[in-house]
């Protein structure tokens, strides 16, 4: 995932558009940039009545795909034949019936992710051109407005990846489902474990983020800190702004380090993406080489994996610490993906690749189609499954009593733990800590230093 994170909930797009973001400091991963110039909409009930994109025989559906020519000169892992893919998902399920007797009509179209017009195009297109009944896939905004626009002003279903709380509040209850867990309860999740192991026992801890992850920082990771009454120093906002220069944020992190120093601060948790990115972690490295890091955000382990393949030794994301589930080899062995494996071998007629499988393109780069396949799967199976739960008279109305009742749901993207229900919108419950080892062959990963548990907490 995802942040799939091992599957995409945790990494997947989201680490692949996340390296084109942390060079370009265009988004930034699980976070919502304050305000935008508009205070967040009243919270209404989806409407009952609405059927736009449903009739007797079909379900039609808007699949969001990154347009990776748009980032390609920014990324080292690109994705080809999106559609093929999710295309192999669609029409298992029609072949096995579609939902509830209706198959599922799909609607693609691709979008540049920097920045919100691109996504924001999407959903103009989808719900006022296409009029689908829901729109799902790697719909990537982080500023919240597309999402917004989806579920919120066009009160259309949304299913999709790298959601904070914040963003999924901004609108009706049960409209905006993510496979994976919000930065939110990922930080949370992160200290309740680390508070648990005694891993910041000793330790003044000190929040690092960029100014996009305002929120989180100051509403969930600093609270949880200081209830757990560990001493802290300094909390950093970075003002990361997008235009691509990083000097002042840089001397920033200059300024901070020095004050840090001072306040003999030996652990900095990491939020977000853009902090995460190797020019700030390599910098806190060399200049408090024995720091403790731990992080909200899976997605490093593709930035320490390409420290791994540069030989750059030591490795400044060894032993950084986060909270998630299986990891690549045990979700490899899994269930879920053997399940996902064999539906993309059916009908592209290729065998699907495991973590570990490099697929070369041109130019110097992979191709992630493990991360594509999982986002297909997850997102499409995860649909079927609420759809159908929602019965023959599938409206807004229908599905978010599905969601807000469902309970307990099988993830095929992640696993082995999953739930839905009122006020809990992002579906992952799968955790445990981890620590990113340079060691594990072939490129490093991440090692388990607890079991995995089912943690269903807000």
């Amino acid at each position: 995932m995802t942040r799939h994170r091992v599957p995409r909930t945790r990494i997947g797009l989201a680490a692949t558009v996340g390296v084109c973001v942390l060079l370009v400091l265009s988004l930034s991963a699980f976070s919502l940039s304050p305000g935008r110039g508009s205070s967040a909409p009243t919270r209404q009930p989806a409407a009952a009545s609405s059927q736009t994109g449903v009739t007797p025989k079909t379900i039609k559906v808007g699949i969001a795909l990154t347009n990776f020519d748009c980032i390609k000169q920014f990324v080292d892992s690109i994705r080809l034949k999106q559609e093929q893919v999710y295309g192999a998902y669609v029409a298992d399920i029609n072949a096995k019936g579609g939902i509830n007797g209706r198959k599922i009509v799909p609607v693609y179209d691709t979008y540049c992710p920097l920045g919100s017009a691109g996504p924001l195009a999407v959903c103009t297109k989808f719900t006022d051109d296409d009029k689908v009944f829901a729109v799902i896939g790697s719909f990537v905004d982080f500023s919240g407005d597309a999402q917004t626009c989806v579920a919120n002003q066009h009160k259309t279903v949304l299913m999709t990846f790298n959601l904070t709380q914040q963003i999924i509040d901004k609108s009706p209850p049960g409209m905006i489902i993510f496979p994976g867990a919000t930065a939110e309860r990922t930080a949370s999740v992160l200290l309740q474990l680390l508070n648990r192991e005694k891993k910041l026992k000793g330790k003044k801890v000190a929040v690092l983020g960029g100014s996009q992850e305002a929120n989180i920082v100051n509403k969930t990771i600093v609270p949880g800190l200081k209830k757990q009454k560990v001493p802290m120093g300094s909390t950093a906002i970075l003002s990361i702004n997008g235009t691509g220069d990083t000097t002042s944020a840089q001397a920033q992190l200059d300024s901070f380090i020095e004050k840090w120093k001072g306040q003999h601060v030996n652990a900095v948790f990491l939020s977000g993406e853009e902090v995460s990115s190797k020019q700030f972690v390599t910098k806190l490295r060399q200049e408090m080489p024995k720091v403790m890091l731990m992080t909200d955000n899976t997605d490093v382990r593709d930035s320490a994996q390409q420290e791994v393949h540069a030989g750059i030794k030591p490795n400044p994301y060894e032993g950084i610490m986060a909270a998630a589930g299986r990891t690549p080899a045990e979700y490899d062995k899994s269930a879920n993906y053997k399940y996902c494996a064999q539906i993309y071998k059916k009908y592209t007629k290729k065998p699907a690749p495991k973590s570990t499988t490099v697929i070369k393109a041109p130019g110097g780069k992979t191709v992630d189609t493990y991360s594509s396949i999982n986002d297909a799967c997850q997102t499409m199976t995860m649909f079927h499954d609420i759809a159908t739960k929602a019965g023959k008279n599938l409206t807004n109305a229908s599905w978010v009593k599905a969601v807000d009742n469902y309970g307990e749901i099988v993830n095929r993207g992640t696993g082995p733990y999953s739930s839905l229900h009122t006020g809990k919108y992002d579906a992952e419950d799968t955790f445990r800590l981890e620590a990113f080892d340079s060691s594990i062959k072939p490129s490093g990963n991440w090692k388990a230093l607890t079991p995995v548990e089912n943690i269903t907490g807000q």
